[in-house]
């Protein structure tokens, strides 16, 4: 693991790369688009996806489904 010297040295490191300004906007965008994200995960919790097409089952005596269909069979040209 690294010690108090050395992340000190990092983080100098990275300040005189980057420099405050740029460290100061990076972690503004990180903290907006972390805001962002929440507030998406907490509206997405409220939405409910209806359905566009009722589907009407009726159950069979024995638990199971019946499902009514008619089949066609395609004219030969």
């Amino acid at each position: 693991m690294f010690g108090i010297w050395e992340l000190a040295l990092i983080l100098i490191i990275v300040i005189l790369l980057f420099g405050t300004k740029k460290l100061r906007n990076m972690g503004g965008d990180l903290g907006e688009a972390l805001k962002n994200f929440k507030k998406g995960l907490s509206n997405g919790d409220e939405t409910e996806i209806k359905p566009d097409v009722q589907v009407n089952q009726q159950a069979a005596p024995n638990g199971g489904r019946i499902i009514d269909s008619e089949a066609k069979e395609k004219e030969k040209v």
